[in-house]
């Protein structure tokens, strides 16, 4: 072995060495244990949540507002999201004053106290099959369905799949066409890594998650720390991080021109400042379905239901009953 094999030898095997305490270390200070769904049902199923047995699960539901309304408005959270995003638009549209509206919000599979499916795979067909089979369950035969950013497309394919039972749409930040210039976020950016990605099954910081739900917003005096505690333990739900990330590595299939196809009303909500989802969309979403009407909201990011719910209220309100 020459001199210099020997020096390569050696700085091999001290720097992967060197490499292999790093990662202890990083393991040891900063690994976090999946958190039991037990542990945060009774912490964040409160109030009018329920539970419904759907293929091999138990999906996290609340059916809100006034019982006779035979249309509710059905409404589908994001990635990484819960129910709980609709929690101020949904108490907004029970007041009386709103027209006391029934509403239903859920957790989808692979987040929340909803957890993973069985086979984790997801995908827009088996998202139709859940929301279809709670609906069947509760008796509703139509509805108006809406969702923000991975919600929303969740919610156009439910309506392109399913024209019957949806009489209006609605579109808040909604995922549909490829990305162009976006920023995203960074805990979407570290998803999309290979093999790093994988470490995010043990290593997911609150710090990360801070910065995630920073990115996603405008106004950052918005951005409670509730809620940042909230994302971050629901993502350490037993389960949610593994699905979360075989998502991100099999990400959704999409065809923009069924987007075409829509024809019933649809209202379209857009954060002007959306550095996930470029505004741009809110335009082309307006332009491909016809019978639509859209709403920009100015300094608003990309969680108008979170950082501006009565104006989304608002809107909701003037699309259901004018």
């Amino acid at each position: 072995m020459t001199n210099l094999q020997q020096k390569l030898r050696s700085v091999f095997k001290y720097g992967l060495g060197t490499l292999v305490i790093i990662i202890i270390v990083a393991f040891s200070v900063f690994a976090q244990k999946d958190i039991s769904k037990q542990v945060l049902i009774k912490k964040y199923a409160t109030g009018n949540s329920k539970f419904m047995p759907i293929m091999g699960m138990q999906v996290h539901y609340r059916d809100e507002g006034n019982p006779q309304d035979s249309i509710p408005l059905v409404l589908i959270h994001g990635t990484s999201s819960s129910l709980h995003t609709w929690e101020k638009v949904t108490a907004i549209l029970n007041d009386a004053n709103h027209g006391n509206k029934r509403v239903i919000s859920l957790d989808m599979p692979a987040f929340g106290l909803t957890g993973p499916n069985l086979e984790n795979s997801y995908h827009y067909d088996n998202y139709t099959q859940v929301i279809d089979s709670l609906l069947i369950k509760l008796g509703v035969k139509k509805c108006m369905i809406g969702g923000n950013s991975l919600g929303g497309g969740i919610a156009w394919h439910y309506a392109v799949t399913l024209p019957q039972k949806v009489s209006k749409l609605v579109l808040i930040d909604a995922t549909g066409y490829p990305m162009k210039n976006e920023k995203g976020s960074l805990g979407f950016k570290i998803a999309q890594m290979p093999v790093i990605n994988n470490l995010l099954l043990f290593i997911t910081p609150k710090s990360l998650v801070r910065k995630s739900l920073e990115d996603a917003y405008y106004d950052l005096n918005l951005l409670e720390e509730t809620s940042v505690t909230r994302y971050h333990e629901l993502l350490l739900c037993e389960g949610n991080r593994k699905a979360t990330l075989s998502l991100f590595k099999h990400p959704f299939t999409q065809n923009t021109e069924l987007i075409k196809t829509i024809e019933m009303p649809t209202l379209i909500l857009w954060g002007k400042e959306d550095g996930l989802i470029s505004v741009e969309n809110a335009y082309r979403f307006n332009k491909d379905i016809k019978n639509s009407k859209l709403v920009i909201f100015n300094k608003v990011g990309h969680i108008p239901n979170e950082e501006a719910p009565q104006k989304v209220a608002e809107a909701i309100y003037d699309f259901i009953w004018n």
